[in-house]
């Protein structure tokens, strides 16, 4: 998932301009897929290439949405630590396996955070956006949150079932374009119920 899928962008210095977002998110993935396409050797020596420049393009993404904004997000925070683990463990032991594990473990772990604020009673959507939505009712929290919790968990068992049935060069496909997309149609589908619990916000306010 992205951040700019997800709404992210405000900083600390003001809105970060939406069209860098994107491709301050897409960049690495784009990297990655092209690497993969051209790194010599068999599959696994594509991986091993495409991994290290993955993990170099997420990290210079990261200090420049830094340097620009002053601020990154806890999204992106857990997101480079992910990238970092299981991007290691691929080059250490040669075993792509592990960067196709890291999308689903992302996953699940924002969907097990925004499942267990809605046990807890605090959705906890706001912090996982980092303040890259507008005030919503507590019932508009609630449903987002339920909404971005249940995506996250299909997301994980759809890269699950990618990564069980598609050889490497067609899952790097699925992942780069697929569940992008996907990540880019959903949150559009969730723009009508962001705005009708906005203006609930504001009447209540009244």
């Amino acid at each position: 998932m992205t951040s700019a899928a997800l709404g992210e962008g405000d900083g600390a210095q003001g809105k970060t301009h939406p069209l860098r977002t994107v491709l301050l998110d897409l960049g690495p993935l784009v990297v990655f897929f092209a690497v993969n396409a051209l790194a010599p050797g068999d599959d696994v020596d594509q991986a091993v290439w495409a991994t290290g420049a993955f993990m170099v393009a997420m990290t210079a993404a990261m200090i420049y949405t830094y340097w620009k904004d002053r601020k990154v997000t806890p999204m992106q925070l857990i997101t480079l630590v992910l990238v970092g683990v299981f991007g290691g463990l691929t080059i250490y032991l040669h075993d792509e396996a592990f960067i196709q594990m890291k999308p689903t473990i992302s996953y699940l772990l924002f969907a097990g955070i925004l499942f267990g604020g809605l046990f807890t009673g605090r959705p906890l959507l706001k912090l996982v956006l980092a303040a890259g939505m507008p005030p919503l009712s507590d019932r508009g929290w609630r449903k987002m949150t339920l909404n971005w919790a249940l995506f996250f968990t299909a997301m994980a068992v759809a890269n699950e079932l990618a990564r069980a049935y598609l050889t490497f060069d067609q899952w790097v496909n699925f992942k780069v374009w697929g569940l992008t997309i996907l990540g880019f149609v959903f949150a559009l589908t969730q723009v009508p119920l962001l705005n009708r619990y906005a203006r609930q916000k504001k009447t209540e306010e009244r």
